[in-house]
């Protein structure tokens, strides 16, 4: 049976390289494509791939191709049946292959589609988000390595060689290989002092004792001083070091002036927000606190599905979130960032006092806050309060969502990458 061994440098991952060249090529209409995709379907499916439609208009390319019919001079060297001023009869038209005829006010509406694997729509959805105003006080997207001593190998970079631990495998090598030799040489040796003693030291078995004896000496001087073999490097791996850190808090108003529509646009947006972080940042704290009059710390099931609900004390939530701070996430050695969605409506005389811990309490220990308002047609008392804490501090942010489709503009507006 015949076997067929590819061994060309690309292999059977060919394909694999065009099609990253062609995604770079037209990085544009890609761009373009994803945004319009992501329009059409919801947050939660995210995560899977797309197909990307792109108009044919855009992937032409100059090609070269016979010009248009008229009067031309054209000299076709090496022509045997004619000669200068000759003229060519013209030839006869007729469609091509593939013609046909085509009214003039027609387009053509053909589009390439190909299908986007989920890294790749991932990449692109994502490509132009980041934290705001990230510090690089402990907070890295890959984790950070160093190179640590992991013993001996024995092939490796010439400038590691570790001449002391070679020394020791070339001594221990010749140890071992001349030991039999040198322990006949002994024996030969013994018995041609013997032999001498008793007078017989010009026998024939003395002569040939003495050839042994040569015979053995040259094979022990045979061994090499230090061979190939012997040769050990010092093996040096990347471990990774304590990478940065941070933490991002999520704040969602379930209270009962939050109706399903309104819960349902939170969700969506912290969904948004929660595959983001997850997709951009390997090392990162998600913190869910959901509140009504009473804030609690959640997990990402009870935080999306849960059906608890009440009146409205904002206030809640933020203290919670202080006390966790200071108690798991010290800001000397964590990244702290949060986002709270709610549709502004609060108990009067809470938000003053959601304005004075968010100024005096959570800002200075936080890079970036973020505060969307949903489907509030007017400011709400939060969004009033929460005005003056936008003067006051640049690490605070606010938007207003009114529909599913302001989602996705306004989480680009809070989390744009901010050109130096």
């Amino acid at each position: 049976m015949s076997q067929l061994v590819d061994r060309r440098l690309s292999g059977k991952n060919r394909s694999a390289v065009n099609r990253q060249r062609f995604l770079r090529r037209f990085k544009g209409q890609i761009r373009k494509a994803v945004s319009e995709a992501v329009s059409g379907r919801g947050v939660a499916d995210l995560e899977r791939g797309e197909k990307i439609s792109i108009p044919g208009k855009d992937l032409s390319e100059p090609i070269f191709h016979h010009g248009p019919g008229g009067r031309r001079n054209i000299i076709h060297p090496g022509n045997k049946e004619f000669v200068s001023g000759d003229k060519v009869d013209r030839p006869e038209g007729g469609a091509g292959a593939g013609g046909g005829s085509a009214s003039p006010d027609s387009e053509a509406l053909d589009e390439f589609v190909f299908e986007l694997s989920r890294e790749e729509f991932m990449d692109f959805f994502f490509q132009d988000l980041a934290l705001p105003d990230l510090v690089k006080k402990q907070l890295a997207a890959v984790p950070e390595v160093k190179k640590a001593r992991a013993g001996f190998v024995s092939s490796g970079n010439p400038s590691n060689l570790h001449v002391v631990r070679s020394m020791k495998q070339a001594i221990g090598r010749r140890l071992a290989i001349a030991a039999g030799p040198r322990e006949a040489r002994r024996e030969a040796e013994t018995a041609l002092d013997e032999l001498i003693e008793q007078g017989l030291g010009a026998s024939p078995e003395a002569e040939e004792l003495r050839e042994e004896i040569e015979r053995l000496k040259a094979r022990i001087a045979a061994v090499p001083f230090i061979d190939t073999w012997d040769l050990r490097y010092a093996n040096r791996v990347d471990q990774p070091t304590p990478s940065s850190q941070a933490v991002m808090f999520c704040l969602m108003d379930v209270s009962g002036s939050m109706d399903e529509d309104r819960k349902n646009i939170a969700k969506r947006f912290f969904m948004l927000l929660y595959l983001f972080l997850t997709k951009s940042y390997a090392r990162i704290d998600v913190v869910f606190i959901r509140h009504h009059t009473v804030a609690k710390e959640v997990d990402e099931e009870d935080f999306f599905h849960s059906r608890e609900s009440g009146g409205t004390v904002v206030s809640s939530a933020l203290e919670l979130m202080r006390e966790i701070i200071l108690e798991r996430y010290p800001s000397a050695s964590w990244n702290i960032y949060a986002a709270q969605a709610s549709d502004g409506d609060n108990w009067e005389e809470d938000s003053p006092r959601c304005r004075q811990l968010l100024v005096q309490g959570i800002l200075p220990l936080v890079q970036y806050y973020a505060y969307v308002e949903i489907e509030a047609e007017e400011p709400q008392s939060l969004w009033r309060a929460y005005t003056q804490v936008k003067t006051a501090s640049r690490r605070f942010a606010m938007q207003r969502i009114l529909t599913l489709a302001d989602i996705y503009p306004v989480f680009r507006e809070l989390f744009r990458k901010k050109v130096a």
